[in-house]
């Protein structure tokens, strides 16, 4: 089940930072659909939180985010790093509880970041994904985002040169953009429900969640290469992960996000793989780079709205917790970890 539409166009819609007509239609538009709710929220299982750290110097954090840290005790020195970033209204608490990010880095010995923004930074606490200001290189948000990772590595000894970053809808944008305007300090990212990057260049933020915004590949490419203008070297590899039943941010917006990336990475359009996995039989295409890599993986989840494919339990595939936004469907943060080369340790 999923949550009630108001709660899904307040939740996830994001308004952008000082706009009052806008948010005071939006709340408009949100009162109305409440009337007609009539879905459930899913139940959270009962379950302990994940211990965070907060830190409270980490640089000069331009784009004014929240740092927290979990550092599982398996983790040698010089751990890879991954990022995670939430949804709109929610905090890296609740990521770190319900995602199964730190059950992954328990078994194979990764440190987490968890970067938080609040609701001084956007009303509805979404990372700014479609504000210029903070997507660029040296920029906002996206910024401060980069010095956690240097942070990560000169305070817990993490290795920086393995540095990943996965995200959910708000987040998962904010994925794509550290994976434009950070090549060189991201190795690989997951996108869970989200947009290409700088969709909203083209488009309003609310045309690309839905219907979404349809361009070229190689169009969708330079705006990743303006990301970071003059850099040349290798672009990250990325894993996209959508519902296929997704009314928020809707699943063309993984066509799109396949476009963009396999166009960076030189390759076409056409999977050169294609599988099913886990226990939902989760479609998967995988594009390959010249060297026989993975460059671009999509994972189409059967079944799911939007929100982070979650599945309880204790098996090999299986972490999380089923929540609002977290779907009981498939590991996503398992299967993530496998594409970042993470098994293992």
């Amino acid at each position: 089940m999923s949550a009630p539409p108001h709660r899904l166009l307040r939740c996830l819609i994001p308004p952008p930072r000082r706009s009052p007509v806008r948010t005071y239609a939006l709340l408009a538009i949100a009162a109305a659909l409440a009337a007609l709710a009539t879905l459930v929220i899913p139940s959270s299982r009962a379950s302990a939180a994940v211990t965070l750290e907060k830190v409270a110097d980490f640089g000069a954090n331009p784009g004014a985010l929240n740092m927290y840290v979990y550092k599982p005790s398996s983790a040698p020195a010089n751990a890879p790093v991954v990022v995670a970033l939430h949804g709109c209204t929610q905090n890296a608490q609740g990521y770190a509880d319900h995602s199964g990010l730190p059950e992954m880095a328990d078994k194979h010995g990764f440190l987490v970041v968890f970067a938080e923004t609040t609701s001084s930074n956007n009303l509805n606490k979404c990372f700014n994904w479609f504000q210029t200001a903070d997507i660029r290189h040296g920029q906002g948000e996206a910024a401060s985002i980069a010095q956690m990772v240097a942070h990560a590595g000169a305070a817990y000894g993490a290795d920086t040169g393995k540095a990943y970053v996965t995200g959910l809808s708000a987040g998962g944008a904010m994925t794509a953009v550290m994976l434009a305007a950070y090549p060189d300090v991201f190795k690989a990212g997951a996108v869970v429900a989200g947009l290409p990057y700088d969709c909203s260049a083209v488009s309003s933020p609310y045309t690309c969640m839905s219907p979404g915004t349809d361009k070229t590949p190689e169009a969708w490419a330079q705006q990743v290469k303006d990301g970071y203008p003059g850099y040349s070297g290798a672009y990250p590899r990325v894993a996209i992960w959508h519902g296929d039943n997704d009314t928020t941010v809707v699943p063309k917006n993984a066509d799109e996000l396949r476009d963009q990336w396999t166009a960076v990475h030189g390759t076409d359009q056409t999977p050169d793989k294609t599988a099913t996995i886990g226990p939902n039989r989760t479609q998967r295409e995988q594009y390959l780079a010249q060297d026989g890599s993975v460059a671009v993986e999509v994972d189409k989840v059967p079944g799911i709205s939007h929100g982070t494919p979650v599945d309880p339990g204790s098996g090999e595939q299986q972490c999380g917790t089923a929540g609002a936004y977290f779907l009981d469907s498939i590991c996503s943060s398992h299967f993530i970890t496998e594409f970042f080369g993470l098994q293992g340790g």
